[in-house]
């Protein structure tokens, strides 16, 4: 596909998607969100782990309201149903570990699509905003979603009303993202990173995602139910073999993904 409102590399088994359209801190309209969705499932077909960042000094300010020509005339019922959860699910499905390098600003609906990856990663200088009740909406592309399962109820319920800056090291201190990285060396961090879970046992990253989410419905007995189940599969794979060998062997494992 040749993309317009962003590029996708993929080198060294990481795949890294940036939202490229910085004259208007990248924001979200019709093109872009459908071009993320089919980035997303092309490069986890040929990749071990995505980025995803944004172009410029933002990583991206959310909505585009000027993409239907009018806030009147824009269905927000139908755009987020088309457009936004084919998106979103594509980064919450993803087979592959996602990072979500927040090199900027994130506001909105470009907030809650960083919050989409498995970890997210965040300049010093970079913040969040739960900007909806500013035009008088509510939080939405899932984040009334993931604000609570990461922040806690309370800290959503303010950031969603407030509609106040988070800091990068806020959101990290209140468990909203994972860490942050010096803003001089935030891409080099961000590399090696993904360097680290590319080399890693890709099919056990895949079960590891199950399992967690699985915990925020299970009871005790179902989720000890589905770590053996998840764990069974684990211990079918390659990467496992050579994880045993390698620490019997006290050597690094070279793990192959499979």
């Amino acid at each position: 596909m040749d993309y317009q409102a962003l590029t996708l590399v993929i080198r060294n088994d990481v795949a890294v998607i940036t939202l490229n359209r910085p004259d208007v801190m990248n924001a979200l309209n019709t093109q872009m969100r459908a071009e993320i969705t089919h980035a997303v499932k092309a490069a986890e077909a040929e990749a071990r782990v995505i980025i995803l960042t944004g172009a410029g000094k933002s990583f991206c300010s959310g909505q585009d309201l000027g993409d239907s020509g009018s806030a009147a005339s824009l269905d927000l019922e139908r755009t987020l149903r088309d457009e936004y959860v084919p998106m979103l699910k594509a980064i919450f499905d993803c087979r592959v570990p996602t990072i979500s390098a927040v090199n900027g600003p994130a506001a909105g609906a470009g907030a809650n699509l960083a919050l989409a990856a498995d970890v997210v990663i965040a300049s010093e200088d970079a913040y969040f905003v739960q900007a909806f009740t500013r035009i008088g909406l509510i939080p939405d592309a899932g984040g009334t979603y993931w604000l609570p399962r990461q922040m806690g109820a309370a800290k959503a319920m303010g950031a969603a009303l407030f509609a106040d800056k988070i800091t990068a090291q806020q959101a990290s201190d209140w468990g909203m993202i994972y860490e942050t990285a010096p803003s001089a060396a935030f891409l080099e961090h961000v590399q090696g990173r993904a360097a680290q879970l590319a080399q890693g046992p890709t099919v056990a990253y895949r079960q590891l995602k199950k399992a967690i989410r699985g915990s925020f419905e299970n009871s005790l007995d179902e989720q000890l139910a589905l770590e053996a189940k998840l764990q069974g599969r684990c211990g079918q794979t390659r990467d496992f073999q050579e994880g045993v060998v390698a620490f019997l062997e006290k050597r690094k494992a070279v793990y192959e993904g499979r």
